[in-house]
């Protein structure tokens, strides 16, 4: 049943502006940092993620760290870096393409040519190809995948270094063979094809893991995906191996297999931390999913109790949540999907309905602001966004473009020709593994 929405007044898609609004005590709202109301260049050379929901997670040591932003682009207010972006966009043409990822700032978005989740700005990233310049607004793996897919003279370029993922860095390339070492003392030469022409494990990495990662699943076998193709993905691994190896989120990797029919006794954690990741031989014996021991920091924060609080105070809402959320929270939910499902699946609402969802802030505010005729919220009441996400500020996009029309090319990713070759074997198969 819908419920009726208790305001259409329009709402700010701007994170930003709520939280200086709550700094500024303009707002009775809660924030989970109130440095993110700073500019992120103050923490650019600090080892960690910085102020946001990842801030307690612990960086790897040699992670990459920006230089010293310009004055003038820390200190622009916001309207003359929207003016600045713009102007630059418009001279450097068809040169240069913006990609946005959905958790971005409302104010890098407003700019971006297109924007999308992982799994469609790896698409947009093969759809410009005459394009010089690909400038990625999210966080470092995803501007790894695009160098992977677009064409070796095009510069990929992330306007803060320093946008890391505090995920991906769970799963370090050294931990990753040190336990398919391990698995190859339990089930023997793990390229053995068996009587039914399978393997003994498939390795199946989610899209948020460094290219070296990825290189890793290319050279054994295995494939990449999104929370968009994960069952699509695993259903194309079980068909090649007796097991799955999932990294590094567990929760997206339990979650899919779950519903799958993979009963949860037959889905081990790895730890790398500890001798066979903490299970014993019978359990790994009789896996079908060996699941990571990684998580969103975003996701992790969305509760049960968030949810029974939202039907208490709005009967008839619709909970809808991202499958990086915990088990019991997607349990409990009315639906999860991918941010793209999330969008797709308030845009399909017919009626004004009560939508409470569990996913990134930015991501939410946007949709509150698109469609007025539903009453649309978070479910974590304390404003945090991606700690990473939210590195990338208008003043990197306005300087990494304005470098470019002086014909200067900053902060380009680019992955080695030893690591790319296998990781887009990977994710050549996860492209052509459509939902």
């Amino acid at each position: 049943m819908n419920a009726t929405p208790l305001t259409l007044q329009p709402v700010d898609p701007s994170v930003d502006h709520g939280i200086q609004a709550i700094v500024h005590g303009e707002s009775t709202a809660e924030t989970c940092n109130t440095d993110l109301a700073a500019g992120p260049w103050i923490f650019d050379t600090r080892p960690g993620y910085g102020p946001g929901s990842s801030m307690g997670d612990v960086i790897p040591t040699g992670a990459p760290r920006q230089g010293a932003l310009p004055d003038e682009y820390r200190e622009a207010p916001e309207a003359e870096l929207a003016d600045r972006i713009r102007a630059a966009k418009a001279t450097l043409g068809d040169r240069v393409v913006v990609l946005g990822h959905f958790y971005q700032r409302e104010e890098v978005v407003a700019h971006a040519d297109d924007v999308g989740d992982s799994f469609q700005l790896a698409n947009a990233a093969l759809e410009h190809p005459d394009a010089e310049a690909i400038i990625f607004c999210g966080v470092h793996f995803m501007a790894e995948t695009a160098d992977l897919l677009s064409r070796p003279e095009q510069a990929v370029i992330l306007p803060n270094l320093a946008a890391g993922c505090s995920m991906a860095d769970m799963a370090s390339i050294d931990e990753v063979e040190e336990c398919w070492e391990q698995l190859e003392d339990v089930y023997g030469d793990l390229a053995a094809v068996d009587e039914t022409g399978r393997v003994p494990v498939i390795p199946v990495t989610y899209m948020n893991s460094s290219a070296a990662i990825k290189g890793f699943v290319g050279r054994h076998g295995g494939i990449v995906c999104t929370s968009s193709n994960a069952r699509t993905v695993l259903e194309w691994a079980f068909a090649r191996g007796r097991r799955v190896l999932f990294f590094p989120d567990q929760h997206l990797g339990r979650n899919t297999a779950k519903a799958m029919g993979v009963p949860l006794e037959q889905m081990p954690m790895w730890n790398p931390r500890k001798p066979l990741g903490g299970s014993s031989i019978g359990d790994l014996e009789d896996a079908r999913v060996i699941l990571w021991h990684g998580f969103c920091s975003v996701h992790r924060r969305f509760t049960v109790d968030q949810i029974e609080r939202a039907r208490a105070e709005h009967p008839g809402v619709r909970v809808v949540v991202h499958p990086e959320c915990p088990m019991a929270v997607v349990d409990a939910a009315d639906e999860s999907g991918s941010t793209d499902y999330i969008r797709k699946a308030i845009a399909a609402a017919t009626e004004p309905t009560t939508f409470a969802i569990g996913t990134e802030i930015n991501l939410v505010q946007r949709l509150a602001a698109q469609f007025p005729q539903h009453e649309i919220f978070c479910l974590d009441p304390v404003v945090c966004p991606c700690s990473t996400m939210y590195r990338i500020h208008p003043g990197y996009l306005a300087w990494v473009l304005e470098e470019l029309v002086a014909g200067r090319v900053v902060n380009r990713i680019t992955v080695p020709a030893d690591v790319a070759e296998p990781a887009r074997v990977a994710l050549e198969r996860m492209l052509a593994a459509r939902p």
